[in-house]
């Protein structure tokens, strides 16, 4: 009897364990008892939906065309290169910027397969559909970076220029020097530590570390006060409008938009980045990443190593700045000066 008892609590323990494990069904906007579709979508090769926001010229009468791609946590309505410059800015200057929710954001679909090379192709058929022309900007902000280095790898011959706002690295790239990974990851505590480990090698186990209730999880996930500089702290209530649309950036489930962020951002990669070539050789066009050097979140040793690999990078570093620096006033245009050939008067 004692035997089979501890049987049946060992299946019980396992059939616990298993179900702990499984994230809930995507809520698939649209569909019975999903959230419903409030914004215009492009259908993918795949059958998948991407939805999407149009800012500044129409794309007929524009002389730039710019993706942009939101950072973790965020989504399509928070395009900061479009909504943190002055009124008229991107009218004057001919610019059209289209938001876009990455997959299992917002209204967009999910992608159980989502990866660097999935999201840049993503990308490319966007351009198409909307009918952008043969080359584009893009413009990543954090995990949007994820984004805009597989457009760099992938399909750089569609580029007339590129942007990468304080990129989230990942330290298993194998260009970056194991002394300075390894004293970052000394500076983590257990927690993240642990937190990045699942992430990396067992992403199965992520949805139920970020939801089981035995230990504290990453700072990230609980959008600690810890990640934020003092000058993101002063900068937080420039964000206050998101209150009345923020629900909408998971509506479809936590699992495949922050998770699958997660996942992508820290897993195994297919290319290593620093191993990229110049896309633009002759000049005709430019890439540029900008960082501050008080991010919380993205170590900026990393991207110091980076701008120096990829000496083809125009590498803009701003003191005293953290991970929202894009949000603090003239600095979207300052980015968008920076990457197109635009009147330095405007």
């Amino acid at each position: 009897l004692v035997g089979g008892a501890f049987i049946i609590v060992l299946i019980a323990l396992g059939v616990w364990a298993i179900i702990s494990c499984i994230p809930p069904p995507s809520k698939i906007c649209g569909t019975p008892g999903g959230p419903p579709i409030t914004a215009p979508r492009i259908r993918l090769s795949d059958g998948r939906y991407l939805a999407y926001e149009e800012h500044g010229v129409s794309r007929q009468n524009a002389t730039f065309k710019i993706i942009f791609i939101h950072a973790f946590a965020t989504f399509r309505r928070d395009a900061v290169i479009a909504n943190r410059v002055r009124p008229g800015f991107l009218e004057k200057n001919g610019i059209y910027v289209v938001s876009y929710d990455r997959p299992g954001y917002g209204e967009s679909d999910p992608h159980s397969r989502r990866s660097e090379k999935t999201l840049a192709h993503d990308i490319e058929q966007l351009a198409d559909q909307l009918q952008l022309g043969s080359k584009f900007y893009v413009v990543g902000y954090s995990m949007g970076g994820q984004a805009v280095w597989g457009v760099l790898k992938y399909i750089p011959h569609r580029l007339a220029g590129a942007t990468l706002l304080c990129p989230v690295t990942n330290s298993w790239w194998p260009s970056f020097p194991d002394s300075l990974t390894w004293e970052l990851w000394n500076k983590q505590t257990k927690t993240e530590r642990f937190a990045m480990l699942i992430t990396h090698h067992t992403p199965w186990l992520l949805y139920w570390w970020n939801h089981q209730k035995l230990f504290q999880t990453s700072a990230v996930m609980q959008s600690s006060p810890t990640i934020f500089s003092p000058q993101d702290m002063a900068l937080l209530p420039k964000l206050a409008v998101r209150v009345s649309y923020k629900n909408q950036t998971t509506q479809q489930g936590v699992h495949e938009s922050l998770e699958r962020d997660l996942i992508v951002g820290f897993g195994k990669w297919g290319f290593d980045p620093m191993k990229i070539e110049n896309p633009f050789p002759k000049g005709e066009g430019s890439v540029h990443l900008w960082q501050g050097d008080d991010d919380r979140l993205v170590p900026i040793q990393l991207q110091r190593i980076i701008a120096q690999k990829l000496s083809w990078i125009k590498y803009h570093e701003i003191p005293g700045a953290g991970h929202l620096f894009p949000n603090a006033d003239g600095v979207a245009e300052t980015i968008l000066k920076e990457l197109l050939p635009i009147p330095q008067a405007s």
